[in-house]
């Protein structure tokens, strides 16, 4: 196993913490990591962290750990009272549920709540306009959305906070595993878009937080 050395003074640089991509790495290297962080008793945010790799980690491990299935997170220590919602996380649809809540669980381990707003997808407009007085009131709005992912540059038309697309790997064919959605957040016309990687939650909510001065 090669040596993990922390990165304990990102937040001191940056105002954000070092997370751990569990993507890549075995159950043996995230339980050291763990380990790590135990013993000089910091807080953890691990991410892409799937049922079977958790399911691999010792049980003792996995007590300690507030993992949720459905965005592959998990929490290390103990959580900041939330914030209110300054920032809303909008999805097209169900399918791209998984990033959304991705973004939504890294902006809760800062202490941020958010306002969730689901299945608003541009193919039945009349759902994001029933909710888009919510999204202006908001300074940032993350929006996750496939396929062709219309919705991130019609949000950006229509609320003045910083909008912050994300790209989804969902969709048939031309779609290209997201390859289409990024490509078509990145030609858009709304002015000021900010675009992050396919899937990249984490890296949305952290954009938000730079933002908030990572406050």
């Amino acid at each position: 196993m090669n040596e993990f050395v922390p990165d304990t003074e990102r937040e001191q640089r940056i105002g954000l913490p070092e997370a751990i991509f569990c993507g890549g790495k075995t159950a043996a290297q995230i339980g050291a990591i763990i380990a790590e962080a135990d013993a000089r008793g910091g807080r953890l945010l691990l991410t892409r962290l799937d049922a079977e790799k958790f399911g691999a980690l010792p049980a003792e491990q996995r007590m300690r750990l507030d993992h949720d299935p459905h965005s592959a997170t998990a929490f290390l220590g103990a959580l900041p009272s939330p914030r209110p919602a300054r920032v809303a996380v909008v999805s097209a649809g169900t399918s791209d549920f998984l990033a959304a809540s991705e973004a939504v669980r890294t902006l809760r381990f800062h202490g941020h709540d958010a306002l969730r707003v689901t299945d608003v997808g541009v193919a039945g407009l009349w759902r994001l306009l029933a909710r888009v007085e919510e999204l202006r009131a908001m300074p940032v709005v993350i929006v996750a959305a496939g396929m062709d992912a219309a919705l991130p540059s019609v949000v950006a038309g229509l609320v003045p906070g910083v909008v912050i697309a994300l790209p989804t790997s969902v969709g048939y064919g031309v779609a290209a595993g997201g390859h289409a959605a990024l490509h078509a957040v990145l030609a858009s016309c709304a002015p000021g878009l900010v675009v992050v990687n396919i899937d990249n939650g984490y890296g949305a909510a952290c954009a938000a937080l730079r933002v908030f001065g990572a406050a």
